[in-house]
């Protein structure tokens, strides 16, 4: 019987509730299965078999520390999925420019590394960007994140104060400076969910009124959503880019004039809305189940 741990986090010990599904669904297909929080120094996890990445949230405020759990699974490759050296390298936001290099359309971003001393008006005014959001290159869930405005109207009142909060972040930490982009809460942000490296299924991410946040913390929905041929080859593309078998990954951006502007490539600790997609955590499990064949 193969030994499967679902990394998690502290807070979710028994697993969130997206991925219980896939925790039943390897149960179901003859594996004994353990829920593991990542940063437990009291877990050993040389028993397993294969050890899948789902909720380690929270890695963002010790990246150092979870950098150095992934390092312990070096020595075992094809026990962690996805790969440590893939995830690694997601963890940084700053991954989005290496692929723009290569050639993938994405959201303009500006990275600014940390104590250089930029100014968050004088990046706007060079971009010409009229809106902005503000995230640290090592984030999840909209962790310290913020929309700012550079033009005339309500949301300029604020620039003062975001101008100081850039500062101050920018002062410790590596930050992203991305245009807010209107199809936000229009069409929507899509999610493309990939297993295996084939296309599972999508969803769309949409803020609450009077947000620019799209998580489900933060009041976002998500609906169920059906994209074109043309999308998910896109999307496909992008995810080509790693040049590394993963078990899972999701695309997310924004469609405008018909091309997907990625906003992420997610693939450390993605949620994949399964409720999204019956018969998606199954996917998951029989992918699982193929690393051991």
């Amino acid at each position: 019987m193969p030994r499967v741990a679902v990394a998690t986090c502290a807070q979710f010990p028994d697993l969130y509730e997206d991925d219980r599904p896939f925790a039943d669904a390897l149960a179901a297909r003859g594996c004994d299965v353990t829920p593991a929080v990542w940063d437990d120094p009291a877990v050993d996890w040389s028993p397993f078999d294969r050890v899948v990445i789902r909720s380690t949230w929270w890695y963002h405020e010790k990246p150092e520390e979870y950098r150095r759990w992934l390092e312990g699974f070096r020595p075992a490759p094809g026990k962690l999925w996805n790969p440590p050296d893939v995830v690694a390298a997601n963890i940084h936001k700053g991954y989005l420019l290496d692929l723009e290099r290569a050639g993938v359309p994405i959201v303009p971003t500006e990275l600014v590394r940390a104590g250089e001393g930029a100014s968050l008006a004088a990046i706007l005014a060079r971009r010409g960007w009229p809106r902005a959001v503000v995230k640290p290159a090592i984030s999840a869930g909209s962790a310290d994140t913020w929309k700012v405005a550079a033009e005339a109207g309500p949301e300029r009142l604020d620039f003062e104060a975001s101008e100081a909060r850039f500062r101050e972040l920018a002062a410790r930490r590596d930050v992203l400076v991305q245009p807010y982009m209107d199809e936000i809460h229009g069409e929507g942000e899509w999610s493309l969910a990939f297993i295996a490296g084939e296309y599972s299924h999508a969803f769309v991410k949409t803020p609450a009124a009077g947000d620019f946040r799209v998580q489900l913390q933060h009041g976002g929905t998500f609906r169920a959503a059906s994209p074109g041929p043309g999308l998910i080859d896109q999307a496909a593309r992008v995810l080509a880019t790693v040049g590394s078998p993963l078990l899972f990954a999701r695309v997310d951006g924004v469609v405008r004039d018909g091309r997907l502007r990625l906003l992420e490539l997610e693939v450390n600790e993605p949620y994949l809305g399964f409720v999204h997609a019956p018969g998606s955590a199954g996917r998951l499990a029989d992918a699982v189940l193929a690393t051991l064949a």
